[in-house]
């Protein structure tokens, strides 16, 4: 652990250095939590409570439905006989921070208390001075969410927007044609949010994708409306169980005629070939949007797992190397694929790595990542923070934990002779919200 009273001093520290957060799920207008299920059922937690033995492991319903309250307090109550199992774990941390910090809660949830605890945080559902004041004790600058979630504009002071739409890079169970569905989805349609993972009976799109003629068209389309909205990135998911490689237009034409029979073959020419067509009809707007990415989550029954195979990785490089004018920005979930995409980003400079997401959003991962990431690239080339949240309460609470992780490893640093002590200040504030100012060009709130 080192030093505890140099951890704690540089922990102090960094509770004061400003942050961005480049990835959330926030909803303009409704950033707060609107019930204790905001806080108790985020998905991450769900995951332990479904591994635990609860009965429930999909999602509450998600934007742009909400979970009706009776849906929100069945799923609390059947929650309530299994927190005893998952005290132990970082998600149920969070849960923790923000009920002490936030809300002064230090007891237990029972079937007893559980509804008082729900009013209290319903009451600050709509405190915009509030969430705004757990903004300021997060020292968050500003966030970045969906443009979907756009719904007013009253919080456009401290909200970025990045397009999170089409994924056509991301496969789903028992699917071949899904990069073809998203793209027809969107064509000739506003900006709309994405198809839920693991979506059941999804709606079918009012084009469809017939020939090479119409396959440009869609995809001009898309590019036109995100070219035209007010985003500083696109956020999408690479699944690593695609085989990226360059497809002909030939190839193309032809496995578009076999849709109807597509397996894994056409799967990978679809998805292939869509993606590259994508990226060079982007290059023209890269000076002021940027590629955003989440790789390493592949689907089971509710959620995902975190698996890359080497191929992949590969991959990744190769579609990076093509297109010099783009910058990309990797979201990675896998722990043991971090040291390979940072030998990536030494030789490819437009490419940048960003916090830890999903898999990787656990102390001891989170503190393997820093110490790698600190030691092999630029600050320029790595963003410390992203809570991936659908609440302010969230975002604090893992804002909370990150620092913590960051001020051992800084602590540990200096400890060892590599760094000095006054350069962690310059080194935290550099990842934490100099590298995203420089790169995603994110601008504080005024």
């Amino acid at each position: 652990m080192g030093n505890q009273k140099l951890i704690d001093d540089i922990r102090q520290e960094l509770n004061q250095t400003p942050l961005f957060d480049i990835h959330t799920h926030l909803t303009d207008s409704r950033i707060g939590a609107r019930g204790l299920h905001d806080v108790l059922l985020y998905h991450m937690v769900v995951s332990d409570l479904y591994s635990a033995g609860c009965p429930s492991g999909a999602r509450l319903t998600e934007y742009p439905g909400w979970p009706t309250q009776e849906e929100a307090h069945r799923r609390i109550i059947e929650a309530l006989p299994y927190l005893k199992h998952i005290q132990n774990t970082s998600c149920y941390w969070g849960v923790q921070i923000i009920l002490r910090d936030l809300y002064k809660w230090n007891e237990p949830i029972t079937e007893k208390n559980w509804k008082k605890l729900d009013d209290q945080i319903c009451e600050r559902a709509d405190d915009r001075n509030w969430q705004r004041e757990t903004m300021r004790k997060m020292q968050a600058k500003k966030f970045t969410t969906e443009l979907a979630r756009r719904m007013t504009g009253a919080d456009d002071d401290i909200l970025h927007y990045s397009m999170e739409w089409a994924f056509f890079t991301r496969t789903q169970r028992g699917e071949f044609d899904s990069a073809l569905y998203e793209l027809e989805r969107c064509w000739g349609n506003s900006p709309g949010s994405p198809v839920p993972h693991a979506a059941k009976n999804k709606p079918k799109p009012h084009r469809v994708i017939r020939t090479m003629e119409d396959l440009k068209a869609a995809m001009d389309h898309y590019v036109g409306q995100l070219a035209g909205s007010p985003v500083i990135s696109l956020a999408t998911h690479i699944s690593t169980d695609v085989v990226f490689r360059q497809v002909s237009d030939s190839e193309m034409k032809s496995a578009l005629q076999r849709r109807d029979k597509a397996g894994l073959q056409e799967r990978d020419i679809y998805t292939s070939y869509i993606h590259e067509m994508f990226l060079t009809a982007l290059e023209p707007y890269a000076d002021r949007i940027v590629f955003q990415l989440s790789i390493a989550a592949e689907p089971l029954p509710h959620e995902t797992m975190s698996v890359v195979p080497q191929r992949a990785l590969v991959e990744m490089a190769e579609i990076v190397a093509r297109h010099p004018k783009m910058r990309f920005l990797v979201m990675l979930a896998s722990r043991h694929a971090n040291q390979t995409f940072c030998t990536m980003c030494r030789e490819l400079p437009n490419m940048a790595l960003a916090g830890y997401w999903w898999h990787n959003f656990f102390p001891g991962a989170i503190r393997q990542v820093m110490e790698e990431r600190l030691d092999m690239l630029p600050m320029n080339r790595q963003m410390g923070f992203f809570s991936d949240a659908y609440c302010v309460e969230w975002a604090y609470a893992k804002s909370v934990m990150v620092r913590n992780q960051l001020a051992q490893v800084l602590a540990q640093k200096v400890e060892q002779g590599q760094y000095s002590r006054n350069m962690v200040g310059t080194i935290a504030r550099g990842i934490l919200y100099d590298s995203a100012e420089a790169f995603l060009k994110m601008m504080p709130a005024v």
